[in-house]
């Protein structure tokens, strides 16, 4: 199925449903090295254990999307000062599985956190909120056949956290690419986890 068959968004107006919002969290780690210089989507990848993170082991391999809290070292250029948290939020896409493009034979935790960071952050705390799921992972033709599904798939996780029951209560999100400035969305989600 091509991305023009595909929905725009996904998951109920009302809310994330079981077995979502799933919690993940770990250090950064170094993936593959494709994100970035092959498809032009950097990835920051969170080890795939299962004794930290039961539901991993269960889960069907896809993409899903919800919202990613980094906790960045003061020297990195998007850290944020914050007397709140020391977490930043962020809105995000994740493959979770084997990415059959590359025939990869260990499952991974894949994040693509949606900005534009001025720097790596190997090493930092990345806390994720799973919130639900857009697709089954599949094989592609070729390169641009895959980065034109991912890229749709960042642009479904953007409308669907645009809705007033998937974001944050209370929290400050960074929601532009680009932009730094985090404001609080008017949302009903308990993301409270993420910043504390």
């Amino acid at each position: 199925m091509g991305s023009s068959a595909r929905p725009l968004i996904v998951g109920s107006d009302s809310g994330p449903e079981p077995p979502f919002p799933l919690r993940m969290e770990g250090k950064v780690i170094s993936g593959f090295g494709r994100g970035s210089k092959e498809l032009g989507i950097p990835t920051a990848n969170l080890p795939v254990d299962a004794s930290v993170t039961p539901w991993i082991a269960d889960i069907r391999s896809g993409v899903y999307f919800g919202w990613a809290a980094l906790d960045l070292p003061a020297a990195h250029p998007d850290h944020r000062p914050s007397a709140a948290s020391s977490f930043t939020v962020f809105p995000m896409v994740m493959s979770i599985g084997y990415n059959p493009f590359y025939k990869n034979e260990v499952r991974s935790a894949e994040v693509h956190v949606l900005h534009r960071f001025g720097g790596d952050f190997y090493g930092a705390t990345m806390r994720l909120l799973v919130l639900g799921f857009i697709r089954e992972e599949r094989d592609y033709s070729g390169l641009e056949a895959l980065i034109e599904d991912i890229n749709f798939d960042c642009d479904v996780a953007r409308r669907s956290l645009d809705r007033e029951a998937w974001k944050p209560r209370d929290v400050e999100v960074v929601m532009g690419e680009t932009d730094p400035s985090a404001e609080k969305v008017r949302g009903k989600l308990d993301c409270a986890w993420l910043v504390s």
